[in-house]
């Protein structure tokens, strides 16, 4: 995944990664299998090239377009609703840990949501050492219906 990101010229940590996860339905940070890859391919209608240099500045041209999608609301909705189950390390546990979540909602939320930094410290100062799924789904709510 680092060599494919440097190839792309996109951090690992950018955004626009759990974009093409999302898109690829991968199942692991850091790792695409074949048939999330080949999915992925197709559902950005890059299906019919081999991976090369022409696959690689093809996809580039589709990262404004994957980064569009976070101003979708029912795009962005599902990416973030997604961004759970990818981002959960032990995925027979039903929770998230704290520190995971912190990371996730500082990508997915951080700059577009104003009370992000109050948010952040208020989990800081939390007894929580973990967050569910309900809980997720809530703040997602909560920041768009406070967001001043």
């Amino acid at each position: 995944m680092e060599k494919f990101c440097e190839d792309i010229g996109v951090e690992p940590e950018n955004v626009v990664m759990l974009v093409l996860a999302w898109k690829m339905n991968a199942h692991q940070m850091g790792f695409f299998t074949e048939q999330e890859w080949l999915k992925g391919l197709v559902d950005l209608q890059l299906v019919s090239l081999v991976f090369g240099c022409d696959t690689i500045c093809k996809l580039q041209m589709k990262l404004d377009y994957l980064r569009s999608l976070l101003n979708d609301h029912s795009s962005f909705k599902s990416i973030y609703r997604y961004a759970y189950d990818f981002a959960r390390q032990d995925k027979d546990q039903r929770s998230m840990d704290i520190e995971t979540a912190k990371a996730m909602l500082q990508l997915l939320l951080g700059k577009h949501w104003p009370l992000f930094a109050q948010f952040g410290g208020f989990l800081d100062q939390s007894k929580y050492k973990v967050i569910n799924k309900d809980q997720w789904c809530n703040i997602l709510e909560f920041s768009s219906h406070h967001s001043t």
